[in-house]
């Protein structure tokens, strides 16, 4: 069905997210848009690594990040950490291919609000996003 009517309109609104996307990877950044535009969310910004992340968050100020862990010029946990120092309310999601205990637990304690194991899922990530949105 094409048509909603306004209030269905404005509750799906309400959930869609403002995301930035930060992957050293540009494939994987390519990836993370398509499942999140394809799903009407809207990519606000694209950063390479963490230092990039910091300062396109304090300037795009976007409702979700989702963010590599191991990347060139500062690493994600550390980019988690300043941008919660920046904003306490942020809501970061970490990727990586590491799905490692440890690296799940340094990334939470870090400031992360959810972690995603990559390859991505879209149904994952997803899930990730509306969960953080409905909170």
């Amino acid at each position: 069905m094409l048509w909603m009517s306004a209030r269905s309109y404005r509750e799906r609104k309400q959930n869609m997210a403002k995301v930035l996307v930060v992957d050293d990877a540009a494939f994987m950044r390519l990836v993370m848009k398509e499942i999140l535009e394809k799903n009407g969310h809207e990519v606000v910004g694209e950063a390479e690594n963490g230092a990039e992340a910091v300062e396109q968050y304090g300037r795009l100020k976007p409702d979700v990040v989702m963010m590599d862990i191991t990347m060139p010029v500062m690493e994600g946990i550390d980019a988690v950490q300043l941008i919660r120092e920046m904003d306490p309310e942020a809501n970061i999601i970490m990727c990586s291919a590491m799905g490692q205990q440890q690296m799940v637990v340094r990334a939470i304690k870090a400031g992360a609000r959810d972690f995603i194991v990559k390859p991505l899922q879209t149904e994952r990530v997803l899930e990730a996003i509306e969960r953080i949105m409905a909170s």
